[in-house]
Parts: C-alpha cells; structure tokens; sequence
C-alpha cells in the first residue's frame, strides 16, 4: 500500500518524497520515506480522521497489521540531512566572569 498522493511531500534538504506522520505514543511529527520499504522499522496507516499514523515495528508486534504498509522513517535516509543541533548540557565557558559570592 502507498500513500496517497495529498500526504507525499518534499525533504527540504535532499528533494526526496517525504510524508509527514504523527507517532502513535506522543502524537508527534516524523518524516517517513514515501515510498514503502520492506526492510522498514515502522508501520504506517491511515487514520480514520484522514491522517498518516505510525508505529514502530517491535519484538511484541512485528509485522504490519491490515491497512499497515513497512516504512523508513527519513531522518536514517536522507542524503542530506540538516547539522545537529547542539546539546543542551555543553558547559558554557565561564572566562572573563567575574564570581559572584556564593562561587567563592
């Protein structure tokens, strides 16, 4: 099954056919590979309500469920990916700071 052709979208960095789902557990958005993959590690459906749903494939359920086709989600395919995004626990650089009382 594929979807269908009002869900596809483009990847802003490489042009590659994207569709954009919400995560079953947190109802985020993840970008996912439109074209299906047979090696994929997420199923996909389409919702009642018209919106692309995925899931990922566990140990517990692995295989796709009626209405379910295998996909790759795009951030482990895309040629071009964005940079990453610094991490939040870097230590900021205290040179030229002058102690407050409590510091010393």
């Amino acid at each position: 099954m594929k979807p269908a052709s009002h869900h596809i979208a483009t990847c802003r960095s490489c042009r590659a056919p994207i569709c954009w789902a919400l995560t079953t557990a947190h109802g985020r958005r993840q970008p996912v590979d439109a074209a299906p993959a047979a090696d994929g590690n997420l199923a996909v459906m389409q919702g009642p309500d018209g919106l692309l749903y995925v899931r990922s494939i566990t140990a517990a359920r692995p295989d796709a469920r009626p209405g379910e086709w295998r996909a790759m989600p795009h951030h482990a395919t895309c040629t071009a990916p964005p940079p990453r995004r610094g991490s939040r626990t870097a230590q900021r650089s205290t040179t030229s700071v002058r102690p407050v009382p409590w510091q010393r």
